[in-house]
């Protein structure tokens, strides 16, 4: 008996000596690599809660904006959204470009407007909706303001079939065309949307509208 528990005790002194062994060999790693865990895991709760608490921060100023404008304080919304536009943070500043723009647009300078919405357009790391919104944007002002070849310059690209926007698209061509006393082709675009099922109800009704006012007035007959 004496020698089975002098045996045992050798044999847990070798099992000690060995796991002492390993955890100095591989004991740093094994807490360096607990600590990086923990501290990727803090890392990412903590940029989550850093990113939404600035997306709303963001927000909210957007809305501040937004307010301002809507009582008229034109001046003071464009300060915000401009600082928006430098701080804020996710989709936030290329929408207070976009509002800005507008805001422009409202204050009476239509060649500003154009221009803020056209840099819009022309940003490649804005996303590809909201550069053909800016552009559908400026053709529109452009219809009473510039010439027909303004117009199209903004919007013919993406007035192809299968295009997203090729309804509003349209839309504003055949009202440039109209105005420019171009008759045959405004009818060829609003009969388009007319005949198009997947055109809007309200663009295909506006569409109509047009059909109906032409051809009411004479134009078509003589275009």
């Amino acid at each position: 008996m004496a020698d089975d528990s002098f045996i045992r005790e050798v044999n847990e002194e070798i099992r000690s000596d060995r796991a002492k062994a390993i955890w100095r060999r591989f004991g740093p790693l094994l807490i360096g690599g607990a600590v990086a865990i923990v501290l990727g895991t803090a890392a990412t709760v903590g940029y989550r809660y850093w990113s939404e608490s600035r997306a709303s921060q963001s927000g909210d100023k957007f809305l501040a904006a937004l307010n301002l404008a809507s009582q008229g304080k034109n001046d003071e919304a464009l300060t915000a959204l401009s600082d928006l536009e430098k701080n804020g943070y996710g989709a936030y500043p290329v929408l207070a470009r976009m509002r800005a723009a507008t805001l422009i647009f409202q204050k009476g300078d239509a060649a500003g407007a154009v221009s803020a919405f056209d840099e819009v357009a022309a940003d490649n790391a804005v996303d590809t909706a909201i550069r053909d919104i800016a552009r559908l944007r400026a053709a529109f002002i452009l219809v009473d303001t510039g010439t027909y070849d303004d117009v199209a310059k903004r919007v013919e690209p993406i007035s192809s079939d299968g295009n997203p926007m090729r309804h509003s698209a349209r839309e504003v061509l055949g009202l440039a065309a109209w105005k420019a006393g171009r008759t045959d082709d405004a009818v060829r675009l609003f009969q388009q949307l007319a005949d198009d099922t997947g055109t809007p109800p309200n663009i295909r009704q506006r569409a109509n509208t047009m059909l109906d006012l032409i051809r009411s007035s004479g134009a078509a007959a003589q275009g």
